[in-house]
């Protein structure tokens, strides 16, 4: 079993839904290895349309450095490209942009690892979250049990089976913990609810250089140049020293060597998609800790008890806020069953200024999260940048997957794989190279993390996933 995982525990991710022996194993070892397709909600394509929509296949791309490099390719603002979701990194990915510029434009772009294919054009723009799911293909590589030594297929697909049945038992059919994955935090470097905390109150220079000097998994270039930024401050020497592809770092850079202070303005040098995530994102790791005190006060994450807040689960998997109630004594029995049917779900907190709150026991569960994070005098607005202030909401607790499939495939001949695999097991890691690989195939909601649902049958510390 390894021990201590301060990734995990920075972002809240801990504990699991139920007991068991993991599978262990590394993801990504291959970049093929973790294919993610996008099930998108139709556009509707119109020749007369102002925007181009495209569906386009990114290997190994962050979604957000890609649409910069598309905005520039096009010559346009970032701003008006739209997209559903941030994807992973290290993956195959394919989702539907929506591009205001022209079709021609778009067709002639040319970059490597991006596959561009024009669907037409429209007049509908597409918002973050506007998909109705994801399907994934991934492998899990490198099977071991909790002492690192190397399992078979025949284990490893049992112990899955055992874990899938007990969350079945526990939570329901087809559900699991809607744990938010280490993505939203940022890969290798959960940096995102370490400046929004320092967003929301107001630290505007503090945001500014955590974001450009917090350590991370990372290589030594940018670990060199976030210590001469720490140790140095904001110079032109360390502006000179910059890896080429730490484009944010070095826009925030520029700003404050030419408007000393303007602290606030260099933080608007981020795009306000990753602005507005870093608020996010604290109020990610705010719910994340949130299911773990519930779980571990022994109460169901899917059976409401008096006083939770439930809401309606629509037909894409997704919670609709606007109409949630809180559970009565007179409705617990008819809203228990309606959480069984997955018509409703109990909801946790994403905090706010003015967030529907619980009563009774979970209300004094969510209150002392809050107070353990030293949130009680935050008001949650953002006075500099108004738009970043956020009245809250809830997140279901519990999420579906689908489709679920596991089965064996063979291990890969060394020289296909990556650098990752190619170093072999560090200290502290679960994986061994003789293990066996697992494929898993299925398909979550819009907003479900597929890392969170395999990390409760492997069982390792989050940088394996």
């Amino acid at each position: 079993m390894y021990g201590e995982d301060s990734l995990a525990d920075s972002i809240g991710l801990t504990g699991y839904s139920v007991d068991g022996d993991g599978i262990g194993g590394v993801l990504k070892s291959r970049i093929a290895d973790f294919r993610v397709d996008e099930i998108s909600t139709s556009v509707k394509i119109d020749p007369r349309g102002r925007f181009t929509v495209a569906n386009i296949t990114l290997t190994n791309w962050e979604t957000n450095r890609f649409v910069g490099k598309l905005a520039k390719a096009c010559g346009i603002s970032r701003n008006r490209i739209f997209f559903a979701g941030t994807k992973d990194k290290r993956a195959v990915t394919k989702q539907i942009f929506v591009i205001d510029a022209p079709q021609k434009r778009v067709a002639k772009v040319e970059m490597t690892d991006v596959e561009i294919e024009i669907l037409g054009r429209t007049h509908q723009k597409i918002g973050f979250g506007n998909h109705k799911g994801n399907r994934f293909t991934i492998v899990v590589r490198g099977c071991c049990d909790e002492n690192g030594q190397p399992i078979g297929a025949k284990e490893a697909l049992e112990r899955i089976d055992t874990i899938k049945q007990s969350m079945e038992e526990k939570l329901g059919n087809g559900l699991f913990p809607n744990w938010i994955g280490p993505q939203r935090f940022g890969s290798g470097r959960p940096v995102t609810p370490i400046v929004g905390r320092e967003v929301i109150n107001n630290n505007w220079e503090s945001a500014v250089m955590t974001y450009l000097t917090l350590e991370g998994d990372e290589n030594e270039e940018v670990s060199n140049f976030r210590k001469h930024v720490r140790e140095n401050g904001i110079t032109q020497e360390g502006l000179d020293i910059i890896p080429h592809w730490l484009g944010f770092e070095r826009d925030m850079m520029r700003h404050i060597l030419e408007k000393p202070n303007d602290w606030v303005g260099a933080f608007r040098r981020l795009p306000n998609n990753l602005q507005l995530m870093t608020i996010h994102a604290l109020q990610s790791v705010v719910f994340n800790k949130t299911i773990k005190a519930r779980l571990d006060n022994d109460i169901s994450l899917s059976s409401p008890i008096d006083g939770d807040i439930v809401g309606r689960v629509d037909d894409n998997g997704q919670l609709e806020t606007s109409t949630m109630v809180a559970v009565e004594s007179r409705t617990l029995e008819r809203i228990s069953r309606n959480c069984k049917l997955g018509r409703l779900a109990i909801t946790g907190q994403l905090p706010g200024t003015s967030m529907m709150k619980p009563k009774g026991e979970f209300s004094e569960i969510e209150k002392s999260v809050i107070d353990s994070m030293e949130l009680s005098q935050t008001s949650w607005r953002v006075e500099e940048i108004g738009r970043l202030t956020t009245k809250g909401t809830r997140r279901a607790m519990v999420t579906s997957f689908q489709d679920f499939q596991f089965e064996e495939v063979p291990i890969a001949g060394e020289e296909t794989m990556g650098e990752r695999w190619k170093s072999g097991v560090k200290d502290g890691e679960l994986w061994h190279p003789d293990g066996a690989c697992i494929r898993f195939r299925f398909t979550l909601p819009s907003g479900s993390y597929a890392t969170t649902l395999l990390r409760e049958f492997m069982r390792v510390p989050l940088k394996q996933l």
